[in-house]
Parts: C-alpha cells; sequence; structure tokens
C-alpha cells in the first residue's frame, strides 16, 4: 500500500510541474494535469495503474477532494448574488441539458435506424451526453481569475446542470432496464442520486456553519473546515458504499451544498478569510480531481475512434452550445453569455464515464454489441473531446473579456 501511495504522490508532483510547463505557453494548466495522467495512467506508463485505481483507500481520497472542489461552487451560490439571475441560471440550465439530450437522442436515432442497432441506445447516449464535468471549467476560473456574466452564470450552473443530468439519465436508464434487463434499476434512485447529496451537504454545513460563524486564528479555522468537510463526506462514504445498491453519490454536489449553507450563514469577510486559508488545499484537490479524470483514458482510443465517437461529439457540441444560446437569448442574458458559455459547458469526462459504467452493466447480459458500443464511443471520445474542450472553454472566457477580473479569487 505505501508503494502504492507513492506511485500517486509522484503523479501529482509531475501533473503540478506539467501544469506550470503548460501554463507558461498560455495553455491552463489543466491540459497538463489531464494529459499527465492519460500518459502515467494504466493504458501507458503505469505509474497510476489499475493497482492504485482499484485500490479503496484511492477511491475514499478522490471522494474527499471532490467534496473539498465542490467548494468553489458552492461558496458562489450566496443567495443575495444569485437571487437577480436565479431565473435566468434556470432557463439557461433546462435548455442546455435537455437541448444536448433531444439533439444527440435523435441524430443517433436517424443513425442506428438506418444501421439496424436498437433505437434505445440513442437515448442512453442521450442521457449520458446531457452531463457536464464542471472541474475543468471551474479550474480555468482559478487558474485565470475570471470574472463576468459568463462566470457568474457558469458557476451555479456546474451544480444545477449536474442534477438535471441525473434526473435524466436515471430516468432513461431505469424505463430501458425494466424492459430489456434482468438488472433492473429502482426508480427511486433517482430521488435519492439527486437529493441525498444535497441533504448530507445542508446538514453538515449547518454546522460548519454554527462553529465557523466566529473569529478564529486562521490555523484553528483550517482544521474546524477540514474536520466538518470530512464528516461530511464521511457520512457520504456510508451510504455510497455501505447502503446504496452502487457507488453513485456525486461527492461534488456534497460539498457544494455543504459550503454553500455555511456561505449563507456568515459574512463575506469571513468567508473570504475562509477560503483564503482553505486555497492551498483547494489548489491539490484540483490536481488530484483532474489526473483522475485523465487516469483512465485510454489515447490509443484516438487511432480507433470511428464515426460514432465524431457523430457523439459533433452532436453533444450542437446540443449545448445551441441550448445554452437559446436559454440565453431567452432569458435577455448579455450577448457574452449567449456567444460562449456554450464554449464553457463542453469538458465532459468525470460524471459521464459513471453513466457510461452503469450503462454497460446494465447492457453486458441482455445487449452485450449495444454495451460494447457505448463504452467504445464515449472512452474515445471522452479523450478526445476533453483536450479540445479545455482549450476551447479557456478561450471562451478570454474571448468573452473575462480574464483578471476578480484579482481577488486567489484570496478567498
Amino acid at each position: 500500500m505505501l508503494l502504492l501511495i507513492l506511485r500517486l504522490l509522484m503523479a501529482i508532483v509531475i501533473a503540478f510541474l506539467v501544469g506550470k510547463l503548460v501554463s507558461k505557453i498560455k495553455l491552463p494548466a489543466i491540459l497538463g494535469w489531464l494529459l499527465t495522467g492519460m500518459l502515467l495512467g494504466p493504458h501507458a506508463l503505469g505509474l497510476v495503474n489499475d493497482a492504485v485505481l482499484d485500490a479503496q483507500w484511492y477511491h475514499i481520497i478522490v471522494n474527499i477532494l471532490e467534496c473539498a472542489v465542490g467548494l468553489l461552487i458552492g461558496t458562489e451560490l450566496v443567495w443575495k448574488k444569485i437571487k437577480a439571475t436565479g431565473k435566468q441560471i434556470i432557463i439557461t440550465t433546462l435548455t442546455q441539458s435537455l437541448g444536448t439530450f433531444f439533439v444527440v437522442t435523435l441524430l443517433f436515432c436517424v443513425v442506428f435506424y438506418f444501421t439496424g442497432i436498437p433505437l434505445y441506445l440513442a437515448v442512453i447516449f442521450g442521457g449520458i451526453a446531457l452531463a457536464t464535468a464542471p472541474a475543468p471549467a471551474l479550474s480555468i476560473v482559478r487558474e485565470f481569475n475570471t470574472d463576468g456574466p459568463v462566470t457568474k452564470t457558469l458557476i451555479p450552473m456546474a451544480a444545477l446542470d449536474d442534477m438535471v443530468a441525473v434526473v435524466v439519465f436515471f430516468t432513461t436508464i431505469s424505463i430501458i432496464s425494466a424492459n430489456i434487463s434482468e438488472q433492473k434499476l429502482p426508480f427511486y434512485m433517482i430521488l435519492v442520486v439527486v437529493l441525498l447529496p444535497v441533504v448530507i451537504g445542508i446538514v453538515t454545513g449547518l454546522i460548519a456553519g454554527w462553529v465557523l460563524k466566529k473569529e478564529r486564528t486562521a490555523s484553528i479555522t483550517l482544521v474546524l473546515l477540514i474536520i466538518t468537510l470530512l464528516i461530511s463526506s464521511g457520512i457520504g462514504f456510508i451510504f455510497n458504499y455501505r447502503i446504496m445498491p452502487k457507488p453513485v453519490l456525486n461527492f461534488m454536489l456534497i460539498g457544494m451544498a455543504f459550503s454553500a449553507t455555511f456561505a449563507n450563514m456568515i459574512s463575506e469577510e469571513r468567508l473570504n478569510q475562509i477560503m483564503h486559508t482553505f486555497n492551498p488545499i483547494l489548489g491539490i484537490s484540483m490536481i488530484v480531481v483532474i489526473l483522475n479524470l485523465g487516469t483512465p483514458l485510454d489515447y490509443h482510443l484516438i487511432l480507433g475512434a470511428g464515426a460514432f465517437t465524431a457523430i457523439y461529439i459533433i452532436a453533444r457540441a450542437v446540443g449545448k452550445y445551441g441550448g445554452a444560446f437559446l436559454g440565453a437569448s431567452i432569458t435577455h442574458s448579455p450577448a457574452t453569455v449567449k456567444k460562449y458559455l456554450g464554449l464553457t459547458l463542453l469538458p465532459h469526462s468525470g460524471v459521464s464515464l459513471v453513466f457510461t459504467g452503469i450503462a454497460v452493466s446494465v447492457l453486458t447480459i441482455p445487449a452485450p454489441e449495444c454495451a460494447k458500443i457505448i463504452q467504445g464511443t464515449i472512452a474515445a471520445a471522452a479523450v478526445i473531446n476533453e483536450i479540445i474542450a479545455v482549450i476551447v472553454s479557456k478561450k471562451a472566457f478570454e474571448w468573452a473579456g473575462e480574464f483578471n477580473k476578480r484579482q481577488d479569487l486567489s484570496n478567498k
């Protein structure tokens, strides 16, 4: 176990250094972290091999750090800040999420109709496609201190988007599994997966708000925040690995609800002090979470990517961009939100790979060929799309003119 931990620590250090090098050529550090994950993962050099990725302690560490990354979202969900734009965010979230679902589903229905593949597979593709990985875009927000209409819309949307994705995906996969598979997913899982992380986060966030409200030294503040964060993620572990039939809880959502709760209980000045103290841990958390996104990705799949992968990437991009543009137009959002928000929503791995794993497990026995199609298409798309999407997301913030507009972000 000690050797495996050393392997992970070496990978983190290498990712940090590669991120610094990538930043020198004006690309986001996250691209370096992601590529490092791919190169050091089991499909390439194998420093972070399957023994590391399958270890329970590794999953626990990643879940805790995902919870920590959730603080980047939750601390922005202060009611005074979002009440003026709440309607805009909800409408745009629904148009870009559901728009992606319908575009991908419709296009694959046409393709599968002419290729003789079951049409229900198109619906599964649509359910997987609407998920957005918030960590890459949030990493860019943090690295380049972005602020403005696009950033202010994206951050709360990152939380809502995952909730919509869970509802749509689990609804579709539950209906499909009930008709074709013996391995049926219980319908109550939809509510559990959406609401349970939020409930856990709110309850533990109330405790955190109570203990963090009082002014304390930086070191005591950090210790109290870490303890309450560990309590929050610990409760998530109990449900995820001991009670639920499948480990599908979104720990970033737990962290988001946790931090949103205490952020609304304390003063803005105190919140800035807390996040300034927590900033180094948040930076490490971002590296590990992105590294974890990269390690399962097999770069060999780029060479084997076929027509389905190309269709999937293009259809998803059209759905995200078109849906975000539509929602922003309906709500009369600023021009930069209409033009560029959709581009920041392109990162996809993470949640999508979890959904893919669930879909494959449901289809493996009743429809093994369909399982292979999903697994191959999404895996290849994750590799290709993630590299392109990170670069495009960075350019979107730059084109929107939001770079270095929040100089105090690093002091939060």
